[in-house]
């Protein structure tokens, strides 16, 4: 890899792809000084979004010494489901397995409610003869016959996209990759992923799932990585491109085009790492990251100055992805969220939303159902440009929509309307806010809300003042806070394998072997990637349970003699926390062990500033209307730019900049930290 090569450069630049907006950070290493730049995206080819926000910044990529990306490219192809043609091959009788899923329900008290139909349908999933057992060894050989004819069959039907699903080949996956060298043979432009090398573990609907997803995904993602590779090499960049990943993690381009799934929900781990960062930043262990975009709010904790990562989740229920992922709440509130009314005549906020296109009716751009941007325009609240005047705002089309959706069908002014549009989508903000603080009650009461996003600084005191949140800090560059967490990251890997047992009786040596083979794996793929040994670190966990359940725990573990005795101590201590129970009579059993591995990479640091202080100076007037006071009055509009260090904003006020803008109700004032943080908290 090239990045421990490159000496001369001296910039790192970091790029997300957002559904409304692409945002670039360019950080000078030597000065500390950030640029950024943000263009709208297209919805038609994000490359060349890519390249339209890397010309803002009038950039020669030879001076690049690194490109970081994150995408919401893979995550937006699963929630629209636009899929090339694909099939699944499992074995024989397990054809169904990913439309029985586990039978949970989203909702455990609507019976009625559907899950979404499998990525793919019963038609294009094939069964073949072959059988191995839970130990690896072969049962019944794969029927090669049967294999050649099916591979003939998906070459004339056009398929070039395969999920290989076998059962029990995270113990041997020889059948699967049989398989795939038929399917080869026939036609080698295939894009092919086997089960056994996706995600070797037990439990076959979650595998079958992952990999069903990670097909379905690899010639999108191969596409799209090898364009900008090639794009960024065109400008002069020698580099590697790193991209981020669900676990807080980048990885090179060449293994997200083996394993694309784990860039689903990028862009949401990119902010969270950069939360944490100003957490810390801010001296706080504890902190709650607000994200809201233009479709979607993520939601992401941090405790004891670590963001959480889970072991499986997903875009869409009923369909997991058991790749390691930032844990992370998303509901569907954003700028183009649409307010409707439904049949009995009450206010909704989404979840649908107006997107990029058409857009919110403010765009003129054809859309004409109001949203969240449509009602904040007309409270004022919004001026009337946006990213730095790429975008206008219509305030006829603003009104028209509000008037036409809400006002006349609940018979309210226009002013009442608006202001219902926002309160309805910040109370169900707060909510989500609040399912997801509760689930973790160790999070100090004091724990500040981070609010970025092109939305969120709107939002984020609203919010806070619901949940008794004490402090709200905005960062200095709150629209691009994913682009920002992408320099803040370094390159991670994860690995498991299977390794059942009672925990009390594990032999030592055993699990040392398991571990030791996992760590050569990790050792050798860092080391590919041009990480030197004493920049790489690998963390050791395994997964415990009470024997006969299935639900688990992860748990850290080193490498001392009675280390598992700690484990388990460990588990017992972490299984009261989350579930308010403890058995020390049932055993516990070990069934899995997940290594990380971590590529230390330079880091990024980011200057602090010299507090001046003094009075801050607006550059304008409007009239704005808050919750607080239900009608319009004079506010002062303040450039962020213009705020040094030291100041202190008072409310009612607005701050505007390239990438959102910040509202502070009366009653509220916002101090400008050593780091230009906004930290807005109420007027004792």
């Amino acid at each position: 890899m090239a990045i421990s090569k490159l000496t001369r450069p001296t910039f790192r630049l970091s790029i997300d792809v957002g559904g409304t907006f692409t945002d670039v950070c360019l950080l000078d290493e030597e000065t500390s000084e950030l640029r950024t730049a943000k263009v709208p995206s297209s919805s038609s080819d994000p490359l060349a979004s890519v390249l339209a926000a890397i010309a803002e910044l009038d950039l020669d990529l030879a001076d690049v010494r690194l490109v970081t990306h994150s995408t919401t490219l893979t995550t937006n192809a699963l929630i629209t489901r636009e899929f090339p043609p694909a099939a699944m091959i499992t074995t024989q009788g397990f054809r169904d397995v990913i439309e029985m899923r586990d039978g949970t329900q989203e909702d455990v008290w609507d019976s009625f409610r559907e899950v979404g139909k499998p990525y793919i349908a019963r038609r294009d999933r094939y069964e073949i003869s072959e059988r191995t057992d839970y130990s690896g060894r072969i049962l019944t050989p794969l029927d090669i016959e049967q294999a050649n004819q099916l591979a003939s069959t998906l070459k004339i039907r056009g398929i070039k996209t395969v999920a290989i699903c076998f059962m029990n080949s995270y113990a041997n996956s020889a059948h699967e990759r049989a398989m795939r060298e038929a399917l080869i043979a026939v036609d080698p432009t295939m894009t092919i992923s086997i089960s056994g090398e996706v995600l070797p573990e037990i439990n076959e609907y979650e595998r079958f799932s992952t990999t069903v997803a990670n097909a379905l995904l690899a010639s999108l993602v191969s596409n799209y990585i090898s364009r900008l590779d090639t794009a960024l090499s065109h400008l002069g960049y020698r580099g590697d491109l790193l991209l981020m990943h669900s676990g807080g993690g980048s990885m090179t381009a060449g293994l997200a085009q083996i394993l694309p799934l784990r860039l689903a929900a990028s862009s949401i781990a990119g902010g969270a790492m950069a939360a944490k960062h100003i957490a810390h930043q801010c001296g706080f262990q504890d902190a709650i990251a607000l994200d809201m975009g233009g479709t979607s709010t993520d939601i992401t904790l941090i405790l004891n100055g670590q963001v959480r990562v889970v072991q499986k989740w997903s875009v869409e229920y009923g369909h997991p992805i058991s790749f390691p992922g930032i844990e992370f709440a998303t509901i569907g509130s954003g700028g183009g969220t649409i307010a409707w009314v439904d049949a009995a005549g009450a206010l909704r906020s989404g979840p649908q939303s107006a997107g990029a296109v058409p857009g919110p009716a403010s765009y003129d751009r054809g859309g004409l159902r109001a949203t969240n941007t449509d009602a904040n325009l007309y409270l004022g609240r919004l001026g009337r440009v946006l990213a730095g005047g790429q975008v206008e705002l219509s305030l006829e089309c603003a009104q028209l929509a509000i008037s036409a959706d809400v006002s006349e069908k609940l018979g309210l002014s226009e002013l009442s309307a608006s202001l219902a549009i926002v309160q309805i989508a910040d109370a169900a903000t707060a909510s989500a806010v609040r399912l997801l603080r509760n689930a973790r009650r160790s999070l100090s009461p004091s724990a500040p809300l981070i609010a970025f996003g092109g939305a969120g600084p709107m939002h984020a005191v609203a919010v806070a003042k619901e949940l008794n949140i004490p402090l709200v800090i905005i960062p200095p560059h709150p629209g691009i806070t994913s682009a920002l967490g992408c320099l803040l990251v370094d390159i991670r890997h994860d690995f498991s394998s299977m390794f059942q047992c009672i925990a009390n009786v594990i032999e030592p040596g055993a699990l040392e072997a398991q571990f030791s083979s996992l760590e050569r794996e990790a050792r050798d793929r860092l080391s590919r990637e041009g990480i030197p040994p004493n920049h790489m670190i690998l963390e050791r966990e395994i997964s415990m349970r009470y024997a006969g359940q299935w639900r688990s725990l992860t748990i850290p573990i080193g490498k001392e003699q009675d280390c598992i005795a700690d484990a388990i101590s460990r588990f017992q201590e972490d299984y009261q926390a989350q579930y308010t129970y403890m058995n020390t009579a049932v055993p516990v059993e070990v069934y899995q062990l997940s290594l990380t591995a971590i590529g230390i990479l330079p880091k990024v640091q980011f200057r602090n500033h010299e507090v001046i202080g003094g009075v801050p100076v607006g550059k304008a007037h409007r009239h704005i209307a808050f919750d607080e006071t239900a009608h319009f009055i004079l506010t002062d509009i303040y450039s962020r730019s213009s705020l040094v260090s030291g100041m202190t904003v008072s409310g009612p006020a607005v701050i505007e900049q390239l990438d959102a803008t910040v509202l502070i109700p009366p009653g509220y004032e916002a101090f400008v930290d050593e780091w230009l943080n906004l930290r807005i908290s109420e007027v004792n």
